[in-house]
């Protein structure tokens, strides 16, 4: 096994070590921040690198292989979704935004079956795919760090950096949803063909 899939196995063992942290006890807080959050946030940090390293090395050192390239994606979304669970069980973040990643990443990973089992190449990532990434990673990032629920900020209730924090928090949440959605169409309008095919 070369080293972009050990890092992608990597990725998937530390998902489970992120859920145990909140039930380890741990007490006390570091700049108002509850230390338990920070421990699962650096987890994420961690595995969120490992993420794009073995992308990386794969791809330098030409160890692309079949394997990876099933379980690269596989590990993302365990990852992301693993995390935003967590938050609505922190209830720092509404149900229905993980649950609309959730739904699109179904819905694209059976279409993408159907595209490859029709002879299609798999469906590059668009710009919105792209901006779901960065804004998703940014937004559970900081909604680690961030003790006030998602749009809060909207309520009046909030002040200085809880302010400035929670905004963008919510913003960043909102936008990787919008970007969520519209990457999913654009995935649908790219295989179009292969259905009319069918």
């Amino acid at each position: 096994m070369n080293l972009a899939n050990k890092l992608t196995i990597f990725r998937i063992i530390l998902v489970p070590i992120m859920v145990l942290i909140p039930f380890l006890g741990i007490e006390g807080k570091i700049y108002g921040i509850p230390i338990t959050y920070l421990l699962v946030d650096l987890i994420f940090i961690l595995a969120s690198i490992t993420d794009k390293l073995d992308g990386y090395i794969a791809r330098k050192k030409n160890q692309i292989t079949t394997f990876g390239k099933f379980l690269d994606p596989l590990a993302d979304k365990i990852l992301v979704l693993t995390a935003m669970i967590m938050l609505v069980e922190m209830q720092k973040l509404p149900a229905w935004i993980p649950i609309i990643v959730l739904s699109r990443e179904f819905i694209i990973s059976g279409y993408r079956l159907i595209v490859v089992e029709k002879g299609g190449k798999v469906i590059s990532a668009s710009k919105w795919g792209k901006l779901k990434t960065v804004t998703q990673m940014i937004a559970i990032i900081l909604a680690f760090l961030d003790v006030n629920a998602f749009g809060e900020c909207f309520l009046g209730l909030l002040r200085g950096s809880d302010f400035v924090l929670n905004l963008t928090v919510t913003v960043m949440m909102i936008i990787q949803t919008i970007a969520t959605i519209f990457s999913g169409i654009d995935y649908l309008k790219g295989g179009q063909k292969f259905f009319k095919k069918s």
